[in-house]
């Protein structure tokens, strides 16, 4: 409960200056407007109606790359954990793109997918799939070895161990994964929109930024900060439900 307002007062606080610094004229205000008028832009934008559609079209757009990232990361992730010889087959591929900036492979990715919705889905699927696969494959190699040599003791098959022994030890890590991923998509999937994209909520930050409507630009920024946040608390949450016992 302490953590609230402090986090409270520091946001407030950097609001005071950016008041200050802008309605003191130490920067252009028209470069950048005050709290002052951005939030009755956030207000209008949000009383209108109009933040609906780009955020329906972000949000669908971030969960289909996000989902399909996480069920493939997790899914290879235990097969190199498992398996040493699958492990030495993928490791090399896996280290020399992991490394990549994600916005790198935007332009070959135009090539062979064209510019579409298949473009922005596989860069938002890029950015969760590394944090979860690395993650998910130390996961599985620091399982107690006492719980495995249990399970075999028990002549538990390779399956039911995997789902009773292994992904359980594992996903701790695998949601920390899960929860560095989930930032990174909601950065690429702004960033997909503004390269690729006719809508969402990029494409609106971008659009008003060459039309210079920089207060209703900075109105979108801000909304898109509550986006990761709320979204950040979401998943928090649904991480204490599911290592409820972790706690214990």
């Amino acid at each position: 409960m302490r953590k609230f307002p402090l986090g409270l007062a520091s946001c407030v606080a950097v609001l005071a200056i950016w008041q200050i610094v802008s309605g003191m004229k130490w920067v252009n205000p028209a470069l950048l407007p005050p709290p002052s008028r951005v939030g009755p832009a956030v207000w209008d934008i949000l009383t209108t109606g109009s933040i609906i559609d780009p955020l329906k079209q972000t949000l669908s757009l971030l969960a289909a790359g996000y989902c399909i990232g996480c069920v493939l990361a997790i899914g290879l992730g235990l097969a190199m954990g498992i398996n040493r010889h699958v492990y030495n087959m993928f490791e090399p591929i896996v280290e020399l793109l992991r490394p990549l900036p994600k916005p790198a492979l935007v332009p070959p990715l135009f090539l062979f997918l064209g510019i579409g919705i298949a473009t922005k889905i596989t860069i938002v699927a890029l950015a969760a799939f590394f944090p979860v696969l690395i993650n998910t494959v130390q996961g599985v190699r620091s399982v107690d070895p006492v719980l495995l040599n249990t399970a075999r003791t028990f002549r538990r098959s390779m399956p039911a161990t995997m789902i009773y022994v292994i992904l359980p030890a594992a996903l701790p890590m695998i949601v920390t994964g899960m929860r560095v991923s989930l930032g990174l998509s909601l950065t690429l999937v702004i960033l997909a929109e503004m390269l690729v994209g006719s809508t969402g909520i990029g494409f609106l930050i971008l659009d008003m930024q060459r039309s210079f409507a920089v207060t209703d630009m900075l109105a979108w920024v801000f909304i898109l900060g509550v986006i990761g946040v709320v979204l950040n608390g979401a998943f928090e949450t649904l991480e204490r439900m599911s290592l409820h016992w972790r706690s214990k």
